[in-house]
């Protein structure tokens, strides 16, 4: 057994195989390179979240009981990679990377202390208007469910038609329960004037809301699970609005995650959709490094160190750090163990 891992008690396998759902875009793909893992150390806040994330000789951990099914793709099409929860389950590419998936499995586990299987589908740039448009939402305008919508619902019940391609302990007489749905996505509709062309203002995003409850509403229809738990990672990028240095995207930026929280505010809806607001993992100080570093300002030593451990990416993808993102995921997943500890 890898270090650090938590066992399972003999009640707990008894009991039916725990299935979250992950799917957004980019930021659910998740571009925080491994690299940048030291830098959570630095901080005295974080640090014991790395110890989670590595095991004791600092080789990424790989859990014993989190499996996941990651579909995504790109130029060359869609690619499933499965297995035991561990980094690599991000964005492909040259570099092991991770999104939020990987500390969201290991703190939902710690939480529960049960077997769980994330089902996650994820792909860059794609909008809830029309990638992932949800059936209801189509129906209403005379469109088709978004390409995504359908690839995302295929998958989920591949993965279900044989657990056992993924987690080769799965015992079918455990049976599963499709427990929650984490979605993490709004860039491509955040930007576009075009379906929403009163974005600046309040309530410009309300077709955004509208598409969000019907998806909620359509997942729980189409996978008959009609008591799927909710959570909403709204977008924070740049972090809480009201600090923000500039005043020129601060009306827009929260308008939108307005508009992304909206659901959880439902009343059909309540006890059992919830909204996480991602902006308070923002790291201020690496965007701050960011802005000086482009302004060609000599930084000490130090502020150097936690620039090149900190980013890998751009603004857009949380600066590629696994600091943000592995803290949203943790966010995640207690906010996600809520709705279980309120069974009880």
């Amino acid at each position: 057994m890898a270090a650090g891992v938590i066992s399972l008690c003999s009640s707990a396998a008894a009991k039916p195989l725990k299935v979250y759902i992950l799917a957004g875009q980019s930021n659910m793909e998740g571009h925080a390179a491994v690299s940048t893992f030291d830098h959570i150390g630095m901080d005295p806040k974080t640090a014991p979240m790395l110890k989670e994330m590595r095991n004791a000789d600092g080789t990424p951990r790989v859990c014993d009981n989190v499996w996941i099914s990651y579909l995504t793709g790109g130029k060359d099409g869609n690619t499933v990679k499965q297995g035991p929860l561990t980094v690599d389950f991000g964005s492909l590419g040259k570099e092991p990377k991770i999104g939020p998936e990987f500390t969201f499995g290991i703190y939902l586990q710690k939480q529960l202390n049960e077997p769980i299987l994330l089902i996650k589908t994820a792909w860059g740039g794609k909008s809830l208007y029309g990638d992932f448009l949800p059936p209801s939402g189509a129906k209403k305008s005379g469109k088709e469910a978004g390409e995504y919508y359908r690839l995302m619902i295929a998958h989920v019940k591949t993965v279900l038609g044989d657990i056992k391609k993924v987690y080769p302990g799965y015992n079918p007489e455990q049976k599963y329960e499709i427990a929650g749905f984490f979605w993490f996505q709004g860039w491509n509709d955040m930007v576009n004037g075009t379906v929403y062309p009163n974005r600046e203002k309040p309530g410009g995003y309300d077709l955004y809301s509208e598409l969000l409850a019907d998806l909620i509403r359509d997942m729980r229809k189409d996978l008959d699970a009609p008591k799927m738990n909710v959570v909403i990672g709204v977008m924070g990028i740049g972090g809480p609005t009201a600090l923000y240095s500039s005043p020129r995207y601060k009306g827009v930026h929260q308008n939108f995650r307005d508009a992304m929280a909206a659901p959880a505010s439902m009343p059909e809806f309540k006890g059992n959709v919830t909204a996480v607001l991602t902006e308070k993992y923002w790291d201020s100080e690496l965007e701050s490094l960011v802005e000086r570093m482009g302004k060609k300002e000599a930084l000490p030593p130090r502020e150097l160190e936690i620039l090149k451990k900190g980013k890998s990416n751009q603004g857009y993808h949380y600066l590629g750090s696994s600091k943000i993102l592995g803290q949203i995921g943790k966010a995640c997943a207690e906010a996600m163990a809520d709705f279980e500890k309120q069974k009880k």
